[in-house]
């Protein structure tokens, strides 16, 4: 009995599971677009949440941050698209550079100006990285030292 298979046989088997493997990743990120894009709906449409439940969420992360003998702590990233200008004013340290934000940045913004700095916390915003020199997220950091 012969159980070798053709080397014919064997390109066909190889050329299915490579097809497979190409559908999985597709698929993976098909999903990972998905997650993205809701992510970012998310954060361009207002919180819901009210000064009690942030300053809660904000009292978690500090005490977290402190513990682990930090004394700042990055507390949202976010795609520059989300600013009016793809975050050149916040790049450039522009003045007015506030004025660009939208959504949920927004909103922290405003937040951190209500409750946090009375308090004597600082929030920043910054590019964070640049993917083939490019602008790219901006990150929103959080300090207290």
């Amino acid at each position: 009995m012969d159980n070798l298979p053709t080397a014919r046989d064997l390109r066909a088997k190889m050329a299915q599971i490579e097809g497979e493997r190409a559908s999985a990743a597709m698929k993976a990120h098909a999903a990972a677009e998905a997650e993205k894009k809701a992510f970012i709906d998310r954060l361009s449409r207002p919180s819901g949440l009210t000064d009690e439940q942030v300053l809660e969420k904000a009292s978690h992360i500090v005490s977290r941050a402190v513990a682990n003998g930090l004394t700042s702590v990055q507390v949202l990233r976010f795609p520059n698209h989300l600013c009016t200008d793809n975050g050149r004013a916040i790049d450039q340290a522009e003045e007015g550079w506030e004025e660009t934000l939208t959504g949920i940045p927004k909103e922290l913004l405003a937040f951190s100006k209500r409750q946090l700095e009375p308090r004597g916390y600082h929030l920043t915003f910054a590019v964070v990285d640049r993917p083939g020199g490019l602008r790219g997220d901006i990150g929103v950091t959080l300090s207290w030292g």
